[in-house]
C-alpha cells in the first residue's frame, strides 16, 4: 500500500482538485498579483482580496511544478512565504509543489518511545562530500550499526545562499534547494524509518535571516519594536495570523513529511504575553493532532523553564483539539486508515511510546537541550573559564553532578555571567526530560576556530566524560563526527555576498575582541572568513579517519557504551520516575537514581586529573561498567584520575 500525506494550510499554494489555491497575507498592500510562470509564457493574475489582509486566487491555469511569485504594488516581485520550495534560492520563484505526488512506502511508522532516543546532530551539507539528502541517506547504516536511534538535522529553511549553518533561513516551509528537491529529503526520512531510526528537524522560529526576507514590505504586523532579540525586531506573536503561520509549520513538517520530531531554537527569544502562549499552544496544537504517533518536541531554552517539560497522564478524549488535522490519502485519493505499527524493536501498543489512558506522557515539551551539563562537563576536560563557563568555575564537579541528578543546575541562582537569577526547581523531572552533550554545533562552531572537544581536552578526560555521557539516563546527543573523534572543525559558514558579507566577517570578528587571545586585530584577521569556500571545506566531515587507529578505537568505545546502555540501562527508565540524587567529596562525585521496578542505577566517578582519596562510598549491585576496567565498584574509598563506575542494584 503507498500512502501519500499533505498538510492543509491557510498559506500559500494548495494542489485541489482540477485547480490551484493561492493565499498571501499582505495586510500592508491593497492589491497583489500572482504572476505565474507557466505556458507560453508569464501571466499575471489578479487576487481578490478576502478581508482582514488576505488576498486569493483558485485558478485552473496552474498546475504542480509551475513557478510563482507575488507582486507587490511597489512592483516588488516576492516568492511565497509558505512556498513548498525554491529551485532558485530565496530571490527567485517558488514552485508549485504537490505533496500528494510522493507516495510513502512505509506509511505504517509510528516513532520510537523517547526513552529509546540517541540523538545525533547532523549539517546535511558538511556531513559528506556530496552535501546532500542522498549523501546522508546512503550513510544511516553506519549511524544503526553505531547505536544511533535518531537523527536531529540542523534546521533545513530556505537560507541565501549556497551553504549556511540554516539559523538564517527566511523561507521556513521550504527545505533548501542546496541539499535537493523536496521528495529526496522524504526519501531520506523513509530510508531513516526503515532503519528504525528516528528524524528530528531543528526549526527557528525566534527570527528570520538578514537576507531574502520579505515580510516587512508586505506584511510589517509579523515584527514589533515591543521587544528586541540579538537579530532585531521581535516576531509579534500576539498577532493571529503570524501565530498560525509558525503553529501551522511545525504541523507541516510532522505531517507533511513524516519528521518524528521538532526541536525549537533559542526560545528564551520568543516573547509572547498572551494566555497561553505561543510555545505552549504549539506544543497542545501538535498533541491534539498527531495522537496516532509518538513526536517528541524538545526545547533549546537558556531560561531553564522546567514548567513546560512537566508529565501528566492525559486521557486520549481530554487532549486539547484546534486547528485543521492531517490529511492522509491513498494515491487514488481515497482516505486510508492508520495501518499497524512496523516498529522492529520488539515493542507493541503496550509500549509507552503508543499514548494510553493511564501512561504518563509530556503535556507540552518532551525533553529541553541541556547547556548546564555540557558547560560543567567542558570546565572540567579542557579547565577553561571564559564566558559563561564562569558559571561553572569554582565547583565543576559538583555542577556536573546535580545537572546528572535533577537536570539543571541553574534553578534560580544568581548566574555571574548574566548578572540575574536562572532558572527554576527541575528535580522532579524524569532524567528524560534533558538532553545531555558534550559536544553540538553551537559550543563547537561558536568557538573562533571551531575545535572539537578531542582537540581541546585529553584521551582520558574525553573518555571519562563520554562513558559518564552516554550511560547517564537521561538521553545523549553525539555531534556528527564525534563518535571517531573526527579532527575536522566545524566552523561558522554561510554564503552571503557585499555589504552583508562583510558586515558578517567583520561582526564575528569584533566577538572575539573582548577574548585576550584575539586583543591584537593581527590575531581576529586569523579567524576564518565565514563567506570563503575554505571555511566550509574545512567542516566537512572526512569519512577516512573512521578508518585510522583513533578512529576504530573510539568508534569502538561508543559502540559498545551504547550497547550497554541499550541492554541495561534504557529497559528501566520511564517517564514516571523522577531525578537522583548526588554526593560530592572533592573531585569525586556519586549519583544514583531510581529505576522502574524498583531498582537504582548508581554513578561513582572522578571526572580530574588528580586522585581522589579517602572516600567510602558503597556501589551496590550488577557492574555494568568500569574505568578502568579493574576498578574495585563495591566498596570504593578511592578513585584513579579520570575513573568512572556504573552499576545497577
Amino acid at each position: 500500500m503507498s500512502t501519500s500525506f499533505s498538510h492543509h494550510m491557510p498559506f500559500g499554494a494548495e494542489v485541489r482538485p482540477g485547480h490551484v489555491r493561492f493565499r498571501l497575507w499582505a495586510p500592508a498592500q491593497r492589491q497583489v498579483t500572482l504572476l505565474l510562470e507557466s505556458e507560453p509564457g508569464e501571466r499575471a493574475l489578479p487576487m481578490a482580496a478576502a478581508g482582514n489582509g488576505w488576498f486569493e486566487l483558485a485558478t485552473d491555469a496552474a498546475r504542480a511544478g509551475d513557478r510563482y511569485r507575488y507582486l507587490l504594488e511597489d512592483g516588488a516581485r516576492v516568492p511565497d512565504p509558505a512556498s513548498r520550495f525554491q529551485p532558485n534560492d530565496v530571490h527567485g520563484p517558488s514552485e508549485v509543489v504537490d505533496p500528494g505526488d510522493y507516495a510513502w512506502r512505509h506509511p505504517q511508522w509510528r516513532g520510537r518511545p523517547w526513552r529509546e532516543a540517541v540523538l545525533y546532530e547532523v549539517h546535511v551539507g558538511a556531513f559528506s562530500a556530496a552535501g546532500d539528502y542522498d549523501g546522508l541517506r546512503h550513510r544511516l547504516d553506519h549511524l544503526a550499526d553505531l547505536g544511533v536511534t535518531a537523527l536531529e538535522l540542523m534546521p533545513l529553511a530556505d537560507f541565501d545562499g549556497r551553504r549556511n549553518w540554516g539559523y538564517d533561513g527566511v523561507l521556513p516551509f521550504a527545505p533548501d534547494s542546496s541539499y535537493g528537491r523536496p521528495e529526496a529529503l522524504k526519501r531520506l526520512i523513509e530510508a531513516a524509518h526503515a532503519r528504525n531510526l528516528m528524524v528530528l528537524l531543528d526549526v527557528v522560529y525566534n527570527h528570520f535571516g538578514p537576507s531574502g526576507n520579505w515580510l516587512g514590505q508586505y506584511a510589517p504586523q509579523f515584527f514589533t519594536d515591543r521587544h528586541h532579540t540579538p537579530w532585531g525586531k521581535a516576531i509579534d506573536f500576539t498577532v493571529g495570523e503570524v501565530r498560525r503561520f509558525f503553529i501551522d509549520n511545525a504541523l507541516y513538517w510532522l505531517c507533511e513529511y513524516r519528521f518524528d520530531g521538532l526541536r525549537l531554537d533559542a526560545v528564551d527569544q520568543i516573547h509572547d504575553d498572551n494566555e497561553p502562549d505561543v510555545l505552549a499552544e504549539l506544543a497542545s496544537t501538535v498533541r491534539a493532532h498527531l495522537v496516532d504517533r509518538t513526536v517528541h518536541l524538545v526545547l533549546e531554552n537558556d531560561n531553564n523553564a522546567p514548567h513546560y517539560l512537566t508529565r501528566e497522564q492525559i486521557p486520549s478524549n481530554k487532549l486539547p483539539s484546534f486547528g485543521p488535522r492531517i490529511r492522509s490519502r491513498s494515491a487514488a485519493g481515497r482516505p486510508t486508515p492508520e495501518p499497524e505499527s512496523i516498529l522492529s524493536s520488539n515493542e507493541s501498543k503496550r509500549d509507552p511510546c503508543f499514548r494510553r489512558d493511564d501512561a504518563p506522557m509530556p503535556r507540552l515539551y518532551t525533553a529541553q537541550w541541556n547547556d548546564d551539563f555540557h558547560h560543567a562537563a567542558h570546565v572540567l576536560a579542557t579547565g577553561e573559564r571564559g564566558g559563561y563557563y564562569t558559571d561553572y568555575q569554582q565547583a565543576p564537579a559538583a555542577a556536573l553532578a546535580r545537572a546528572l541528578a535533577e537536570g539543571f543546575v541553574y534553578q534560580g541562582e544568581h548566574s555571574a555571567y548574566r548578572g540575574r537569577s536562572r532558572g527554576e526547581p527541575s528535580g522532579s523531572l524524569p532524567p528524560l526530560a534533558f538532553v545531555d552533550f558534550l559536544q553540538n554545533h553551537d559550543q563547537i562552531g561558536n568557538r573562533a576556530f571551531g575545535e572539537r572537544l578531542s582537540r581541546l581536552a585529553s584521551a582520558d578526560a574525553v573518555d571519562a566524560l563520554t562513558a559518564i555521557w552516554l550511560l547517564a539516563p537521561s538521553v545523549p546527543l553525539l555531534f556528527m563526527g564525534q563518535e571517531w573523534a573526527a579532527t575536522q572543525p566545524f566552523l561558522f559558514f554561510c554564503d552571503f555576498h557585499g555589504e552583508l558579507a562583510t558586515a558578517v566577517r567583520e561582526g564575528r570578528r569584533r566577538e572575539f575582541a573582548k577574548f585576550t587571545a584575539f586583543a591584537d586585530p593581527e590575531a581576529r584577521e586569523r579567524i576564518p572568513d565565514p563567506n570563503a569556500d575554505a571555511t566550509f571545506l574545512a567542516s566537512t566531515l572526512d569519512w577516512n579517519e573512521p578508518r585510522t587507529a583513533e578512529g576504530q578505537r573510539s568508534l569502538q568505545a561508543v559502540r559498545e557504551l551504547l550497547r550497554i546502555r541499550r541492554a541495561e540501562i534504557q529497559p528501566y527508565v520511564g517517564e514516571n520516575l523522577r531525578g537522583g540524587a548526588c554526593t560530592v567529596a572533592g573531585s569525586a562525585l556519586r549519583v544514583e537514581w531510581p529505576l522502574a521496578g524498583g531498582a537504582r542505577l548508581h554513578l561513582a566517578a572522578n571526572p580530574s586529573a588528580e586522585p581522589a582519596t579517602d572516600l567510602e562510598w558503597t556501589v551496590p549491585g550488577k557492574p555494568l561498567f568500569a574505568r578502568p576496567r579493574d576498578l574495585p565498584g563495591a566498596t570504593i574509598t578511592r578513585l584513579p584520575p579520570w575513573s568512572v563506575f556504573w552499576s545497577r542494584a
